[in-house]
């Protein structure tokens, strides 16, 4: 069965379409939820969150607004970045273990090995190295574009315009 039927389906309430689009959908959706929330149970946790969210709305996808996995990711990237941001998460992580941080210095190309999680990874290796660190730090960490100037050292419309140029050259790389 096609993905755009299984949607149709799915938006007429149909829980085996449902349960297919899951199964397609979740292994990338996690990859980038983990990016952000850098824990595996919290991962899942906000994984379950936004499937429920994809199915309570639905209706509200349009393929005319764009394509139906990036409309998962919108979500996933806004669920994952809401929990960091969440007064409960930033409590858990005040007294973080040693293990953590041992992994962030062995693991170098965090980065290149979860871009390809979604399948992207040659259209990101394509671009200059600042629009790599940009689109990383933007939509796989989850920074705010005020976070993102502090840890790139640029003015804050300096980041927007690069993000705007970053963006829109991986758009240009996808569609060639």
């Amino acid at each position: 069965m096609q993905p755009d039927s299984l949607i149709l389906q799915m938006q007429r309430r149909d829980e085996k379409a449902f349960e297919r689009l899951y199964e397609l959908y979740s292994e990338s959706t996690f990859g980038i939820i983990y990016n952000v929330v850098q824990d595996t149970a919290i991962a899942e946790e906000v994984l379950q969150d936004v499937f429920i969210k994809i199915w309570d709305n639905a209706n509200s996808y349009s393929s005319t607004k764009g394509r139906f996995f990036t409309w998962v990711l919108n979500i996933a990237r806004n669920a994952a970045i809401d929990k960091i941001r969440s007064k409960d998460f930033k409590n858990k992580k005040k007294n973080l273990k040693a293990e953590f941080f041992v992994n962030i210095l062995e693991d170098q190309n965090s980065f290149s090995k979860r871009t390809d999680t979604i399948g992207i990874r040659k259209f990101v290796k394509a671009l200059e190295p600042l629009c790599k660190k940009v689109i990383e730090i933007l939509y796989f960490k989850g920074f705010t574009q005020k976070d993102a100037a502090v840890e790139l050292d640029m003015p804050l419309g300096t980041v927007k315009t690069r993000n705007r140029i970053c963006i829109n050259r991986l758009r240009e790389l996808m569609t060639e």
